[in-house]
């Protein structure tokens, strides 16, 4: 295995996945034009290869075959080989993962495509080894094979690319329906039956963290007053943080769990997971009282400023598995490495309090964990001094490779989250590090003429925006907005809905499509509403536009939000677990609109106590406004505000449910009151 002495044309590129490659001896060309041309005019069936920078199984596979010359061989004499970040062009990827679930039932990256040149799939695979080994297919038996069916039996090749894209074109086909109650209960029923009573979470390994899962089932415990699922959503997140899953010396949440109890991870971190982690922690806190959850989401905050922001406020992408060339080398420890930093004694009782053993629980060394005995928070206090000890020697270790790009839609997840974290936790730090990070998208990642781009790099931003960077974008304008109470916050929300509507709306059948109408076209134009690693952008767009219409009284965004529900009642009906996102949205359309509007002076005690109390209580039932004085805009954007005075140095809280308002009130006890009013019937 050998890297090339000279680059291909990937080296021209942004993507640290692609320029991972730009000394393969595979002659890679970029998804472009060219490559299709080339293609055509050599007569070439089309190799490619999707993953993403921080994927272990994607660095394996270039170590054993993109980097062997016997490989390159095969792919430069029969192929054109072409390299897709799925991160910067999840279009591409969402296209050719979802032909490859379809034609071998699972999909996973590296993904591996081979089709014609005019961009027919006519075989699908993930992984796959230089040799045949353990039932897999090796490329060097498979590729030869390929090429010689693309030789000798092209029209049977033909007609499978035929099929294949007639059946992606028929699987973007819904039907219209209506959902009922009984999905939502149907989605708790079946999280109900597949819950670890053990060790939490659903199903078995590997297990993901799924946050939006978590954020289901505490509104359904919120409408429902039902108790397990608020149980499933505490014994999950504790499991989770005490597992090998969260980093206890550097903080942060790795992707996913490769066990049962949260133990082993894939050790690399996306931006996303910490973002939709810290979301889960800061409304289990809100609902429980609970302070590890405030801690946590804290923790978790702290890792993404200290180790995930660039220096103009942007967050980064992820961090990867391996160091060195090894997974998980950055993250383990041995009781001689520990006792060696922090003395015999404390050594000693710092390994055993976090799992640390000679004989280890990941080859042959140890990830700190508490699985097998938890800590009180102030057990966890005490070992403060030793963690950042520890944390100072693992910094002087050779650290993973950082996707540093920038992508304006897990961006937007981050903004949210930290809007949030100011709005429950008070930090005004993670407020600035919210505005921060919005300014910089607004200033590197929008055309002069408004349009959003997808991703940031060196100074390079490309890539028109995809339905999901709207949607993730405007969901943490609007959490700015009730964090901060800035109307020009709610003023872009509405603007970027527009907009999206602009680029993605589908005006004949409705919904978003994954990508604009203006970007490039592709073999089929998809909608997504599956709520997976990350929820749907139709999903995110539905709360959002639900969320508008309460805030703003404007009706519009309430017949889109119908026409999003509708156009995906079936797909959501036949699968509801895997659709949490949009059934919490649903259950906030289903209730009784209430809308809480705080009128008076930031100085006042009582208009204080009150924002205060909304800010921190769980109610996801509720949208919340502010109104100091007489305030224009504020009016422009949200005309039912404008009878809500106040007298002079005075404070005042109107409630308004179902569209009808009751008397204000003037004091946070008496607005308590009406706020925690039973809502266990509403959904009935």
């Amino acid at each position: 295995m050998s890297k090339s002495k000279h680059a291909n044309r990937l080296l021209q590129e942004k993507s640290p996945y692609l320029l991972q490659h730009a000394y393969n001896p595979v002659d890679w060309y970029p998804w472009s034009d060219e490559a299709f041309a080339k293609a055509q005019e050599e007569d070439k069936p089309v190799f490619l290869s999707i993953g993403y920078s921080t994927c272990h199984w994607c660095h394996v596979m270039e170590r054993e075959s993109f980097e062997d010359e016997e490989v390159a061989e095969l792919l430069n004499r029969d192929y054109v080989a072409i390299k897709v970040d799925r991160e910067e062009r999840p279009d591409i990827d969402h296209i050719y993962m979802t032909v490859c679930q379809g034609m071998t039932g699972h999909g996973g990256w590296p993904l591996t495509i081979v089709m014609t040149p005019d961009k027919k799939p006519f075989f699908a695979a993930t992984y796959l080894p230089k040799n045949q080994r353990h039932g897999l297919s090796g490329l060097m038996q498979l590729l030869p094979r390929l090429a010689d069916l693309w030789q000798n039996e092209r029209a049977a090749v033909l007609e499978s690319g035929e099929q294949v894209s007639r059946w992606l074109q028929e699987n973007e086909e819904v039907s219209k329906g209506e959902l009922t109650w009984a999905d939502v209960d149907l989605a708790y029923q079946q999280f109900s039956r597949v819950f670890d009573k053990t060790y939490g979470g659903f199903g078995t390994a590997p297990k993901f963290p799924s946050p939006h899962n978590l954020c289901f089932l505490l509104r359904f415990h919120y409408y429902t007053g039902q108790a397990p699922a608020l149980s499933m959503v505490e014994k999950t997140l504790d499991s989770m943080y005490r597992g090998g899953i969260y980093d206890h010396i550097g903080f942060g949440f790795a992707r996913y769990s490769t066990d049962r109890q949260w133990l082993v991870p894939h050790f690399e971190k996306m931006l996303y997971d910490n973002a939709l982690l810290t979301i889960a922690y800061l409304e289990a806190c809100q609902i429980t009282r609970r302070p590890e959850y405030a801690r946590i989401a804290r923790e978790v905050l702290t890792y993404v400023l200290g180790n995930m922001t660039s220096e103009e406020g942007g967050f980064y992408s992820a961090e990867d598995a391996d160091s060195e060339g090894v997974e998980g080398k950055f993250y383990v420890w041995s009781p001689d490495e520990i006792k060696a930093i922090l003395g015999e004694e404390r050594g000693t009782k710092f390994c055993a309090a976090f799992d640390i053993t000679a004989s280890g629980n990941f080859e042959g060394q140890s990830i700190p964990n508490l699985i097998q005995k938890a800590l009180s928070e102030e057990e966890r206090s005490q070992w403060e001094l030793e963690r950042a000890r520890l944390l100072a020697y693992r910094n002087e270790r050779i650290h993973p490779h950082k996707d540093d790009k920038i992508l304006t839609a897990w961006n937007g997840l981050m903004i949210a989250a930290l809007a949030m974290g100011y709005r429950v936790l008070g930090e005004v730090a993670y407020r600035e590090a919210a505005e921060k990070a919005l300014q910089f998208i607004l200033t590197q990642l929008r055309r002069p003429d408004g349009r959003l781009l997808a991703r940031y790099r060196e100074g390079e931003a490309s890539y028109p925006a995809y339905s999901a960077d709207y949607s993730f974008l405007i969901w943490a304008l609007i959490e700015l907005y009730e964090a901060t109470y800035q109307t020009r916050y709610l003023d872009l929300a509405i603007q970027l809905s527009r907009e999206q509507i602009k680029y993605f709306w589908d005006e004949n059948g409705g919904g978003m499509f994954f990508y604009g109408s203006d970007a490039e076209q592709l073999l089929t134009r998809p909608k997504e509403v599956y709520d997976g690693a990350l929820p749907s952008d139709n999903s995110v767009a539905l709360y959002n536009f639900l969320r508008l219409s309460q805030l703003t009284g404007d009706l519009e965004w309430d017949e889109k939000a119908r026409v999003i529900m509708t156009i995906f009642a079936d797909t959501v009906s036949s699968g509801p677990t895997a659709h949490s996102f949009f059934l919490s949205a649903i259950m906030f359309y289903w209730q009784p609109s209430r809308e809480a509007v705080i009128a008076g002076s930031g100085q006042d005690d009582q208009v204080r106590q009150m924002r205060d109390y909304l800010q921190k209580s769980f109610l996801p039932d509720t949208v919340v406004l502010y109104k100091e004085g007489s305030d224009e805009e504020l009016h422009r954007l949200a005309p039912f505000t404008v009878a809500m005075t106040v007298k002079e140095r005075g404070a005042a809280a109107y409630v308004c449910e179902g569209f009808a308002c009751q008397q204000p009130v003037t004091n946070v006890d008496s607005l308590r009151m009406i706020m925690q009013k039973d809502v266990k019937e509403k959904t009935r």
